[in-house]
């Protein structure tokens, strides 16, 4: 879907392999970075591309063209070729030998030997059709992604939005660092969703500890499943995901013609992978012959390693902690008080952000996989029979990429353009509040410049979800490392709840009054204290208990058998212990009663946000290269919304008279609200423009000689270069309106006249720019 953007489609190959080093080699000596290594591997990775550009290479479009030929008949081509040049191989094998006995012609030879070159020849043919049939040639495909990520980890470097961590010390694998854009845009996101959610939704927020004790993480099971399965180099010891291993190299078998239905086993491996038990993982590591990666060495059997960093708490060691693996928990421990916060009245909201920890056993892929990471999550408590939501009409004719797990399993394969009003009649989504978040995570995403063709809502296949879950429904983003997980939405039924109620021996329950009294008949159970002590004693309290716990069912069947036998042993009918009772100890009858409510323990409907990862993506999705006159720019193309700053003001001259009414507008954009630069060097503006849209700064204001006369400036707007005259009193607004997203460049552009650019020399869109499309309304 971007592929739009790139000036350089119609170069050979070869000539924008070497403007990006040049483009590479020529920012590192600018910025005096020259000998940094890690620059000089990005260039080196752009010079072994085949063809660089900067995206289109997993687009949809792209794909779908790649994979409009009929796969299994190129297959069956290949492995057919190559039975026949095999068997002529053997032929000609054999006429060496007969031609040394005597028995054939050296004529015979010669003409098998061409015979097999011929063959040869034709199966080179079909591997090259088979290789663009599963990815235009799998080794170019893995190459151009390879030095797209270059070409973009070397900015994201060179201009501090990701660094490292600990750098001056070689560093630490899955920890970095966000430099000032970085930090800017992330913290923009961030109060985005603050406001997208936690305002609009009217949700409570908390902030909780990092720092868990034990016993909250046993309770929610994270003590005892909360692991991936390792495995280690046999020689070195190196540790590595056993499942990554596995689905690498059959990924890396998928690109290579198979036969013998081995093409749908590897498929199959890979739809079940994340249900393999430690022993089938293992079976198949052995089976397809997985090895260490970095070595080639032999691995041992995978084993369950747990991802969390554990800690002590107090100077004493005696208290067992953990850094907190996910910010949900300290939403559901604190649910008494925030029900009663709510005035005990439910459907109601909580969310959090903040820092979450997981040892990863191998990080990799940036700040996608990483051992700390931002965390928003809301868990939306609500009655378990009424999961409509009041606002749901508001985005019930949404239409987004679904995913189901019908069309998962059947043939297409592939997302389909659903409305959720559709999706939640049909019984594809469980219910209204579950596709009400849907709804508002699309939104979400798409504001902070998602590309919504490049965005699908996965749901869980039945075997990916816990027991517990009802349905859930992960966002994926499509990037240059494939479908990345960014957000998960799901229905968790009262687990968690009923989890903390039994470990805590606290009420997690909520009560629902009924519009209307009701009129129930119940089991009335009445232990006789006097009888009960009388007998049991010391154990009196614990069959008193076990009485109460008796469900309806299992209360009459006692009271049938004391009427009948004149005594009965609980431990038929409860987990109270082995105690014999006689008929005198209890009373069991079913009694009608008036009742104005009930009490319940809410579900939750869950969504988790991964920030880091929606950030990534993000860069991804908004990085593009534009042609300029000496030499290619690259851009990124923020929404103003998350832009790290949203403008800059150049002075068009190093004088007094234009940097002081630079100043003045700078401060009354502060006032506004509005994060700027000023630039007073004495480069030209095409540079300082330049500079601007490498960090994303959406608008540019230039001071000139126009401005001393009459208070008019220039505004420029970076995907398109076209520039309008303004007042300098009319910006704060202006632009306010600009970055909050109410009104649109065209809308602007068409209320104030333009002005040529310094950039062309006039206000048409350059070559190889982007469209300029934002608005926080639903496509």
């Amino acid at each position: 879907p971007l592929q739009e953007r790139d000036p350089f489609a119609s170069q050979a190959p070869e000539e924008r392999c070497e403007r990006v080093s040049k483009q590479s080699q020529g920012c590192a000596e600018r910025k005096g970075v020259k000998g940094d290594p890690w620059i000089q591997r990005a260039s080196r990775r752009a010079k072994r591309s085949h063809s660089f550009f900067v995206s289109g290479f997993c687009g949809k479009r792209g794909k779908e063209r790649r994979m409009s030929g009929d796969l299994e008949a190129v297959e069956k081509a290949v492995l057919d070729a190559q039975a026949v040049a095999d068997n002529q191989g053997n032929e000609v094998r054999a006429l060496k030998a007969a031609v040394k006995g005597g028995t054939a012609t050296k004529a015979d030879l010669d003409a098998a030997i061409a015979k097999l070159k011929d063959l040869k020849a034709d199966l080179a043919e079909k591997q090259k059709a088979f290789e663009e049939a599963v990815g235009g040639g799998s080794k170019a495909a893995a190459v151009n992604k390879e030095a797209f990520r270059a070409a973009l980890n070397a900015i994201l470097q060179r201009r501090a939005f990701v660094l490292p961590a600990f750098a001056i010390y070689g560093g630490v694998a899955g920890l970095y660092d966000y430099g000032p854009p970085g930090c800017a845009v992330k913290s923009n996101i961030q109060n985005y969703w603050k406001r997208h959610f936690v305002l609009e939704e009217k949700m409570l927020e908390i902030e909780g500890s990092a720092v868990t004790p034990e016993p909250v993480l046993k309770a929610s099971g994270h003590v005892e499943r909360f692991t991936d399965l390792m495995v280690k180099d046999a020689k070195n010891g190196e540790c590595h995901r056993a499942d990554h291993l596995l689905e690498a190299r059959l990924e890396a078998l998928q690109q290579t013609p198979l036969d013998g239905g081995k093409r749908k086993d590897i498929e199959n491996v890979l739809a079940r992978l994340d249900e393999l038990t430690a022993e089938e993982l293992g079976a198949e590591l052995k089976k397809y012959e997985c090895k260490a990666p970095d070595t080639g060495n032999d691995i041992s059997d995978p084993f369950p390693f747990n991802l969390m960093f554990a800690t002590m708490i107090g100077p004493k060691g005696d208290l067992q902690g953990y850094l907190r693996p996910e910010t949900a928990q300290g939403i559901f421990v604190n649910f008494p008080q925030l029900l009663y916060y709510n005035g005990n009245k439910l459907p109601f909201a909580a969310a959090q952000m903040g820092q979450s920890f997981r040892n990863e056993i191998s990080p990799q892929q940036g700040i996608l996989r990483v051992r700390e990471f931002t965390q928003a999550e809301i868990e939306h408590f609500v009655d378990p029979e009424d999961k409509s939501h009041p606002k749901y009409e508001k985005v019930a004719d949404v239409e987004m990429l679904l995913f189901s797990r019908d069309v998962q399993v059947s043939d297409v394969k592939k997302p389909v353009l659903t409305k959720l009003r559709d999706a939640v009649d049909a019984g594809v989504i469980a219910n209204q509040t579950l596709a009400y978040f849907l709804g508002r995570t699309y939104q979400f995403m798409v504001a902070v410049g998602i590309k919504a063709e490049r965005m699908r809502f996965r749901q869980h296949l039945q075997h990916e979800m816990a027991h517990y879950a009802e349905d859930c429904w992960d966002c994926e983003v499509e990037t240059s490392y494939g479908w990345i997980e960014c957000v998960g939405v799901a229905d968790r039924s009262a687990y968690d709840l009923q989890a903390h109620a039994k470990a805590s021996k606290k009420e997690m329950t909520a009560y629902i009054k009924f519009d209307k009294p009701k009129f129930v008949t119940e089991l009335v159970v009445e232990p006789s204290k006097k009888e009960i002590g009388k007998v049991f004693k010391r154990e009196a309290k614990t069959v008193m208990a076990a009485l109460m716990s008796l469900t309806e069912a299992n209360g009459l069947k006692l009271k049938a058998e004391l009427e009948t036998k004149g005594e009965a042993n609980l431990k038929a009918f409860c987990d109270g212990g082995d105690f014999t009772i006689t008929k005198g100890m209890v009373s069991l009858e079913m009694v009608e009663k008036k009742l104005n409510g009930r009490y319940i323990t809410p579900g939750v409907i869950e969504p988790s946000f991964g920030i880091g990862r929606i950030l990534y993506c993000m860069l991804e999705h908004t990085y593009y290269v534009r042609e300029g006159d000496d030499e290619a720019k690259t851009v990124f193309g923020f929404t103003p919304l998350v832009a790290p700053t949203k403008c800059t003001v150049f002075p068009l001259l190093q004088k007094e008279e234009f940097n002081a009414v630079a100043r003045d507008i700078s401060e009354n954009m502060i006032d506004a609200g509005l994060s700027t630069i000023i630039d007073t060097t004495g480069t030209s503006i095409g540079k300082r423009y330049a500079r601007t849209d490498e960090i994303g700064v959406p608008f540019a204001v230039t001071v000139d000689h126009d401005t001393l006369e009459n208070d008019t400036v220039t505004l420029r707007e970076r995907d398109t270069c076209s520039q309008i005259r303004i007042n300098k009193s009319d910006l704060p607004g202006v632009l306010r309106e600009l970055v909050d997203m109410k009104t649109s460049w065209e809308k602007v552009q068409a209320k104030y006249p333009s002005q040529p650019t310094a950039e062309g020399g006039s206000s048409k869109k350059e070559k190889g720019s982007a469209p300029v499309s934002y608005s926080l309304r639903c496509p």
